[in-house]
């Protein structure tokens, strides 16, 4: 697919805007969607109430080969002057975590489900207010004879901070009366089966809705009856979410971040730059003080974050980004240096992504590791865990652990506690899909050490300090929650989390992990 390279200028002010008709139609679009939802009614400006401003935003929507989509002018209420307790009560809005995306997207690909997408045009418009708020009227579209007015607000604008919070409960309520049950363990997550097996599972990230399932009947409903309750953009397969790329094919289902990464990379001026075949030179440790003279930090901030957002579909960098994120505060020439040196390996491996193969047995197993007393500042280790539902990774995680471990074997043992935790979550998710796992989920751990700890409950002389909250594991194994399972070091896939590898261990973790380039697979395609 080609690039297009296109100089992007949007309007910074509405006098900028008022002068290009596309905006002026954007704006008019605005308008008549708010006056088409209620959003707002006309009345005398009252004296004892604050009125509150408003103004125009601007943005281009882009396609994922960098072509213009569209023009968007939000009318965006200047939230920034409510006070709590008169203007707003509730704020507090869930969104999906990317591991249910993505173990939705494992699951999909198991069942060899299409996914599909909706978006909810101008959706916090649609969320009714319980607060009196009452805004100006907008800069170029005051009412003529009418200029002393405001609007009183029937529903939310995009900037109050009650808006998030008033769309939730508004598309919640309507999950509730369509006859679907919201996931105990994802407030976003909504599932709707019917007595011939079939099932209907949506998830929700504010506007965006994914959704997939068993029956092609439920799927078409669901669609129709949304586009009656709401103004909605039908973008049929999902191919385009938060940033991520998704390629659905016959045999696969491919994640990547290519548009972001490749932005990125331009952002910092590391465009066309020498690549790397590994994010860290092996054996790479970083610290506070490594004699170098400080950066600057709000460069490194914009990196790490950048990196840290890449890691949606790229656990190869989820270690080094993790290991780059300690070091926000006085950062210096070095951390930096190794920051863009992880940028220089995302240039050498712009197409790779996570590939979850089609068909295969819907069997949830992890890996963890540990990297004992890695931390060069307090000597604190590192943990590391992976899971797979069948084909490729689609929840990890690369975390210092909070204590300082005395042996290989107490690190382990907390790594395999911290696996476990999200083996419970993860297990609670797929039952609620409909995949409840009947047999305790294995979790691979190369430490006889620590996998004797979990299994053996007695008093240990070497174990008495660790904390009590990480013997957990030991009911879930009696539970046969989990099963903790010994593998040989050597096939331990969590070790790419917990430190910098050789170029030949990492390429060879990072192919088990299922991140591969798109251009290796089956009928590939361009991305």
């Amino acid at each position: 697919m080609a690039q297009c390279n296109i100089c992007i200028v949007e309007p910074e002010s509405f006098e900028d805007a008022n002068l290009d008709e596309s905006w002026r139609n954007a704006m008019k679009a605005e308008l008549e969607m708010i006056e088409k939802n209620n959003t707002w009614t006309l009345v005398d400006r009252p004296f004892d109430k604050p009125i509150i401003g408003v103004k125009w935003v601007y943005k281009t929507k882009l396609n994922l080969d960098g072509s213009v989509q569209k023009n968007k002018a939000r009318l965006v209420a200047k939230g920034y002057s409510q006070k709590p307790g008169i203007d707003y009560n509730e704020t507090f809005a869930p969104v999906a975590r990317l591991d249910t995306i993505r173990t939705l997207i494992a699951l999909a690909a198991q069942k060899e489900w299409n996914m599909y997408q909706l978006d909810v045009k101008s959706a916090f418009l649609n969320g009714v207010l319980k607060e009196e708020v009452y805004v100006e009227q907008p800069q170029g579209f005051v009412q003529k004879n009418e200029e002393i007015k405001v609007y009183k607000l029937n529903k939310a604008l995009y900037g109050l901070k009650q808006a998030p919070r008033a769309w939730y409960d508004e598309i919640d309520s309507y999950f509730n009366k369509a006859g679907f049950k919201k996931s105990p363990s994802e407030a976003t997550l909504y599932i709707k089966t019917d007595e011939g097996s079939g099932i209907l599972i949506v998830s929700l990230y504010v506007d965006d809705i994914v959704y997939t399932g068993s029956c092609v009947k439920m799927l078409e409903e669901f669609k129709n009856d949304m586009m009656k309750h709401y103004e909605m953009t039908d973008l049929g397969l999902l191919y385009h979410f938060l940033g991520m790329g998704v390629v659905q094919t016959d045999t696969y289902i491919f994640l990547h971040q290519k548009k972001y990464a490749m932005k990125v990379i331009e952002k910092f001026g590391l465009k066309g730059c020498k690549s790397v075949a590994t994010p860290l030179v092996a054996n790479e440790r970083l610290s506070k003080e490594d004699g170098s003279e400080m950066a600057d930090e709000s460069e490194y901030r914009q990196i790490v974050g950048s990196l840290l957002y890449l890691t949606a579909t790229r656990p190869d960098i989820m270690f080094a980004s993790s290991l780059l994120a300690r070091f926000m505060h006085n950062p210096t020439k070095k951390h930096i240096g190794t920051a863009k040196r992880v940028l220089r390996y995302v240039q050498g491996t712009l197409e790779y992504g996570v590939e979850f193969k089609k068909g295969k047995a819907a069997t949830l197993i992890g890996y963890c590791d540990s990297d004992w007393a890695g931390s060069e500042d307090d000597r604190r280790s590192t943990s590391g865990y992976v899971f797979t539902l069948g084909s490729g990774m689609f929840s990890w995680a690369s975390i210092k652990q909070n204590t300082v471990a005395l042996s290989t074997a107490e690190a382990e043992y907390v790594s395999a506690a911290e696996a476990t935790s999200q083996a419970k979550w993860l297990r609670f998710i797929l039952e609620d899909f409909g995949e409840e796992q009947v047999e305790g989920t294995p979790i691979l751990c190369d430490n006889t050490s620590a996998i004797a700890m979990a299994k053996n409950p007695v008093f240990h002389q070497k174990s008495r300090h660790i904390s009590r909250k990480f013997h957990f594991i030991r009911e879930a194994i009696q539970a046969k929650e989990i099963e903790l399972i010994y593998c040989k070091s050597e096939d331990q896939i969590a070790d790419i989390l917990t430190k910098a590898l050789s170029k030949d261990r990492f390429v060879h973790l990072r192919n088990l992990l299922g991140v591969k380039s798109v251009k290796g697979l089956e009928g590939s395609v361009d991305v």
